[in-house]
């Protein structure tokens, strides 16, 4: 986005690295700069075992004001706690519960902390927010939308995680460091005497699951459910029974590691069937899919899809996903997803994000995927048809 013109802007600050040198840079190159902090999660109130870290905790909270401080602008804490809860959290035990795996932080961007941003915003007589997200943004001046595209440092590139930002929160949303490296980040706050900031460790795990063990949390979650879920039957593809298993929630698809059964050869989940409490088992080769259905859409670069018939795309399946090519098919509000050549582990619950080069197309969840099919639509449109 043009920054010319300046004016005020609301940055969603972490305290980490990222977020507190899109603040300094921002500030540095003349706007008038509000510092806000969101408490999404009190970890302690889930049982967990580990200390509370990552952007929730006091520690970060201060280390974001004390960058506000020493610069000279204003920080603000907001406590979102019950909209985050009540949305993100239910979701993604509802989504466990319903055999699909979630993609909670995806979920947060996109319901959560941007309107939440985006009104305390307004609250603020702030023009633009802002985050620390690797990501671009630009005005399309043919078509008018506003399109997310891929950070210059690919290794840390989040726009699988923007997809379904609007387009209206997309008009007024800055990422300073879309055009920077992640080594340059840390050259800057080393110039500018952030040395805490270079030393801190980052936090990859989701916020309310700092200990990175999502099965305890749904066990403290929902009480009852281990023993109402135990039990189930390890099936393969054609029903034969190979096992027992913990509960349909406590494995996702491409799982490998903790199944607890020896088959002879190297076994990943394939299907998780909550109905019956039954996890389907197979090798890695019965784990491709050729083609995957897409919902709840929210376009980026393109409008629409629909009545364009098949539309080539690079797919990304989840967010460590490298995209693979396919062809995109818009009809009734999904996308059916036709992919070139195999693709391994899509998973019901997670995003797909269609690129056109580095420009998020569009994306959506996905609702399922298909096993073993050949889609007779790709071959047509390899042949030019």
């Amino acid at each position: 986005m043009n920054t010319e013109g300046k004016g005020r802007v609301l940055v969603a600050m972490s305290g980490g690295i990222d977020s507190s040198v899109a603040a300094v840079l921002l500030h540095e190159q003349g706007y008038e700069v509000v510092g806000m902090t969101m408490k999404t999660w009190d970890y302690a109130s889930a049982g967990g075992s580990k200390k509370e870290t990552g952007c929730c905790s006091l520690d970060s909270i201060n280390d974001a004001r004390d960058i506000a401080v020493t610069l000279g602008f204003p920080h603000y804490i907001i406590d979102i706690r019950d909209e985050f809860g009540d949305f993100v959290i239910d979701n993604f035990t509802d989504e466990y519960l319903a055999g699909r795996t979630p993609n909670p932080c995806v979920l947060c961007n996109t319901h959560i902390k941007w309107d939440a941003l985006l009104r305390r915003a307004d609250q603020l007589g702030c023009q633009y927010i802002a985050t620390g997200h690797y990501a671009n943004i630009r005005k399309d001046e043919n078509t008018g939308r506003f399109v997310v595209s891929k950070g210059l440092d690919e290794n840390k590139d989040q726009s699988y995680a923007l997809w379904g930002v609007s387009q209206e929160s997309l008009s007024r949303t800055l990422f300073p460091l879309g055009g920077m490296r992640k080594t340059e980040i840390y050259d800057e706050a080393r110039r500018r005497g952030f040395t805490e900031l270079v030393n801190k460790p980052e936090s990859y795990e989701i916020c309310f699951i700092p200990d990175n063990d999502y099965r305890g949390f749904l066990r403290r979650r929902v009480p009852g459910l281990e023993a109402r879920v135990a039990g189930g039957n390890f099936v393969t593809k054609n029903g034969r029974v190979i096992g027992k298993h913990e509960g349909y929630p406590f494995y996702t698809i491409g799982q490998r590691k903790g199944l607890g059964v020896a088959l002879g050869y190297p076994a990943f989940v394939l299907e998780i069937r909550p109905d019956t409490n039954e996890v389907v088992l197979g090798n890695y080769d019965e784990l491709a899919s050729t083609a995957t259905v897409v919902g709840k859409l929210n376009m980026g670069k393109e409008a629409s899809l629909a009545g364009r018939g098949l539309v080539p795309a690079v797919v990304k399946v989840r967010y460590n996903h490298d995209g693979a090519p396919a062809f995109l098919e818009e009809a009734d509000g999904k996308i059916r997803v036709y992919f070139e050549g195999p693709v391994h582990a899509i998973t019901p619950g997670q995003a797909a994000v269609f690129y056109d080069g580095n420009d998020v197309l569009g994306g959506g969840w996905i609702e399922r995927h298909v096993i073993g099919e050949i889609p007779l639509p790709f071959a047509a449109a390899a042949a030019g048809n």
